[in-house]
């Protein structure tokens, strides 16, 4: 289903992120994740891509398995770097014979063995420059649904590691809407404040597409340390380090603070009327099990208005 008609009709939406396993064995562990978290009937649900475009065929294959194997609608990540104009046309026209109705259209990292890698080689030098390409793929007609595919991008709560200049960070949003986005899904933040102020910041500058908020649940001190590196410039509030510090080397303890602090956040979101929750799952069914039970919801339909 298209975006537009997903966020016209499932507000807010409740989702969820994958990334392509390496191995048959965690082919299978992702497929019995899948399976767990299918029951909650989510609005879609996302794959990443390596950076780089290091995972491409695993994410297309996992992409389309979801798609002919399940009842989720899948959104598959794409990146600018290291990429053609005909390398993401490829994809593209890959994904419209697939029936996949959208991608997250993202500017991507280097891989880590491209020490120094030149950017100026790339097709797309900003996200927008890839929204406004897969924009214009609805004119070579390859695509099933006459709108092209629907098309979300990233935004950044906390601000983006590479733009420090949080006014021009909202000139480079702004771009990528103008492009063609239809929605923003945000990195994972821990302050909700931070959201909230994002939210507003993007309504000043004439940002009006749904923004979706990106949800990662703590399940341990290592994991919680990895996530510090992996999103740069990620902060903990002091309540969290505080909580966390609590449960010593207790690491089931620290799963049980983590997703009661995530739960919290998502009750608080739900609260003052957010968009949409995306939940980063890291190919575990666990933590978002947890917080929907503890919600009080056994279906994503649960959280919207009733008529």
């Amino acid at each position: 289903m298209h975006i537009a008609d997903i966020l016209k009709t499932q507000r807010p939406t409740l989702s969820f992120e994958f990334f392509p396993p390496k191995t048959a064995e965690a082919s299978e562990a992702l497929f019995q994740t899948i399976g767990e978290l299918e029951a909650f009937n989510p609005s879609f649900v996302s794959v990443t891509y390596g950076a780089g475009g290091s995972t491409r065929e695993l994410t297309h294959d996992l992409v389309v398995r979801i798609k002919t194997t399940t009842s989720l609608d899948p959104i598959p990540h794409l990146t600018c770097v290291c990429h053609s104009e005909a390398d993401i046309a490829a994809i593209l026209e890959r994904y419209a014979k697939a029936g996949v109705s959208n991608i997250l259209a993202l500017g991507g990292d280097p891989p880590k063995g491209l020490t120094g890698y030149d950017r100026a080689k790339d097709a797309f030098q900003h996200a927008a420059d890839l929204v406004t390409f897969i924009r214009k793929f609805i004119d070579t007609g390859a695509h099933p649904d006459p709108r092209g595919f629907g098309i979300g991008v990233a935004g950044f709560p906390e601000g983006h590691p590479t733009t420090p200049n949080r006014v021009l960070e909202m000139d480079y949003l702004k771009a990528k809407v103008d492009a063609g986005a239809d929605y923003i899904c945000t990195q994972l933040f821990f302050d909700n404040h931070d959201f909230y102020d994002f939210r507003e910041r993007c309504q000043l500058a004439g940002i009006h597409i749904p923004i979706i908020a990106g949800i990662m649940p703590i399940t341990s001190a290592v994991g919680m340390r990895r996530m510090a590196e992996l999103a740069a410039g990620a902060r903990y509030p002091a309540k969290l380090l505080r909580a966390i510090q609590r449960c010593g080397k207790d690491e089931d303890a620290v799963q049980k603070v983590g997703i009661h602090y995530a739960t919290e956040q998502c009750r608080d979101l739900l609260d003052h009327g957010v968009d949409g929750i995306h939940f980063y799952t890291l190919n575990k069914s666990h933590a978002t099990r947890e917080i929907y039970s503890s919600l009080g919801i056994r279906d994503s339909a649960a959280v919207r208005p009733q008529p």
